[in-house]
C-alpha cells in the first residue's frame, strides 16, 4: 500500500497541488490560506485509523485549537479494534493478489484457509454451495463504504450460513483500487476470514473462480482493542440553548478528500462560533471510532451531548464536504478538476427544506437536500434517532473514498471555502430569531 508521510503531504508536491490547481473560486482571500495550512495539517498526521498515532496526534491538534479560543476540554475514551496485518493475500497456483481485511478481522494460520474458489455476481444470483470454499464476490460498480451494505452483509452472512472458508470482495469503483469497508466495531462483520481484493489485481482470483479452482487466503497479524478517544469541547454561557457541530476524524486511509474538508469547517466554525452566538452555548464534538460504524458517535451521544430540548440546532460535518472532483479519462485514469464533487448530500429536518435549498444554492450536490426522514446515514442516522428536531448533516463519497490514494490530490483549499461561508449564513440567519 502507498505510504504517506509527513515530508511528502507538506513537501513540493502536496504544496503544489493545493497552488496550482486552478480554482473557481480562486477570490475567496486570506481564508482560503488558512484553510489550506489546515488541510495540510490534518494531511501530515498520516493515517487516521481509530487508536492509532494519526488519529491521537489530529485529536491533540484539534483539542488545542479549540482550547486557544475559549472551549473547555474533555476527552472522552473511546474503546475501538485495531488489526495490523502481517500478511493479507489470496494466492492461486502461486499467484498472489493483496488484499484488505475486513474488520473486527478473523485471522488465519500463518497456512491460510484454502478451498475452491467460487465465483459470485450478486446482480445474476448464484445457486453454487460456499461450504468449504472461498467465495470471490465481484461487486457491481460504485462508491463503496461499509460492509453493512448490500449485497455485502447478505453475502457475508450467507458465507457464514453454508460455511464458506473465506470470503472476498472485489470493489469495483473509480480508481480500481481495494476500497477499504467500514464494518461494526463491536462484533466481525462474518464468521469466516474477509476482505477486499482492488479490482486491477483481480484478473487471476477471477480467472480462477470461473473454474473453481484451489485458491488459497492468508491473513496474519496482531489486533484486539485499545483506547481511542473523542474531543468533547463545551463553552457553555448560562441558560441559553445550545449549538452543536460535530465531525468524525478518524478513518482507514490520510482521509485528505474523506475527512480534510470537514474537519477544517469544523475548526473555522469553532473559531468563529464564540464571537458569532454570544447567547448560545456551544458543544463541538470530534470523534474517533467512525470506520467501525459510528463507535465514536454513539458514545458522544450517550453521555456528552446537551438534551434534544435544550438544542437550538445540530450540525453534523461528514465526508466529502468540499473533495475534488475528477474527470474519469479512460486509459488516461482520473484527472484532477478545479470543481468540487457532486456526490455530496445535504440532509436537513424537514422544515428546513426550502430555507436549506436557498442557503446552498448553486453549490454543486448541496443545492438539492434531502429530509431525514428519508433515511440519514452515517453520524446523522443517530442524532436524529436520539430525538434532536432541527439537524443538518454533509455526508457522501469522492471518487478515492476508503482508498490508499485519498492524500492532499484529493482537496482544494478554494472549494472548502464557499461550503464554510454557506454553513456560517445558515447558521446565522436560523440561529437570530433564538435569541
Amino acid at each position: 500500500m502507498t505510504t504517506i508521510t509527513r515530508r511528502k503531504v507538506f513537501g513540493v508536491g502536496g504544496a503544489a497541488v493545493l497552488a496550482g490547481a486552478p480554482s473557481a473560486y480562486a477570490s475567496e482571500g486570506p481564508k482560503v490560506d488558512e484553510i489550506g495550512f489546515d488541510l495540510r495539517r490534518y494531511a501530515g498526521y498520516g493515517r487516521k485509523n481509530s487508536g492509532g498515532d494519526g488519529d491521537a496526534a489530529t485529536g491533540d491538534w484539534i483539542a488545542q485549537e479549540l482550547k486557544n479560543v475559549g472551549f473547555l476540554i474533555r476527552r472522552q475514551p473511546v474503546d475501538v479494534p485495531w488489526f495490523e496485518a502481517k500478511s493479507a493475500t489470496i494466492s492461486v497456483e502461486g499467484e498472489g493478489a493483496p488484499l484488505l481485511p475486513i474488520g473486527i478481522v478473523r485471522p488465519t494460520s500463518d497456512s491460510g484457509v484454502s478451498g475452491p474458489a467460487i465465483y459470485l455476481r450478486p446482480q445474476a444470483g448464484s445457486t453454487s454451495s460456499l461450504k468449504g470454499a472461498v467465495a470471490v464476490i465481484d461487486l457491481p460498480f460504485q462508491r463503496w463504504s461499509s460492509a453493512r451494505s448490500e449485497p455485502i452483509r447478505g453475502i457475508l452472512e450467507r458465507a457464514a450460513a453454508e460455511g464458506a472458508a473465506a470470503a472476498i470482495f472485489i470493489t469495483n469503483g473509480p480508481t480500481g483500487e481495494a476500497i477499504a469497508l467500514n464494518s461494526d466495531g463491536r462484533a466481525p462483520a462474518a464468521l469466516c476470514p474477509s476482505a477486499v481484493l482492488a479490482p486491477k489485481a483481480a484478473a487471476p482470483v477471477l480467472t480462477a473462480a470461473m473454474q473453481s479452482r484451489l485458491a488459497t487466503v492468508k491473513i496474519t497479524g496482531a489486533g484486539g482493542r485499545r483506547e481511542a478517544f473523542n474531543v468533547i469541547a463545551t463553552l457553555k454561557r448560562g441558560g441559553g440553548k445550545w449549538l452543536v457541530v460535530s465531525t468524525p476524524r478518524s478513518g482507514w486511509t490520510v482521509c485528505g478528500g474523506e475527512r480534510g474538508p470537514g474537519i477544517v469547517a469544523f475548526l473555522a466554525l469553532a473559531r468563529w462560533a464564540p464571537a458569532a452566538f454570544p447567547d448560545h452555548n456551544l458543544k463541538f464534538l470530534c470523534h474517533s471510532g467512525h470506520e467501525y460504524e459510528n463507535l465514536g458517535a454513539a458514545e458522544a451521544l450517550r453521555s456528552a451531548a446537551p438534551k434534544p430540548a435544550e438544542t437550538d440546532f445540530w450540525l453534523h460535518l461528514g465526508a466529502n464536504l468540499a473533495a475534488r472532483d475528477w474527470h474519469e479519462a479512460g486509459v488516461h485514469g482520473l484527472l484532477p478538476l478545479p470543481s468540487a464533487d457532486p456526490q455530496r448530500f445535504l440532509l436537513v429536518s424537514p422544515h428546513l427544506m426550502e430555507f436549506a435549498k436557498r442557503k446552498f444554492h448553486g453549490l454543486a450536490g448541496l443545492e438539492s437536500p434531502y429530509p431525514t426522514t428519508g433515511g440519514a446515514d452515517g453520524e446523522l442516522r443517530e442524532i436524529v434517532a436520539a430525538g434532536f428536531v432541527s439537524v443538518a448533516g454533509i455526508f457522501g463519497a469522492h471518487r478515492f473514498h476508503h482508498v490508499d490514494g485519498d492524500d492532499l490530490r484529493c482537496v482544494e483549499p478554494a472549494l472548502v471555502s464557499p461550503v464554510v461561508e454557506r454553513l456560517k449564513s445558515f447558521l446565522m440567519e436560523f440561529l437570530r430569531d433564538r435569541r
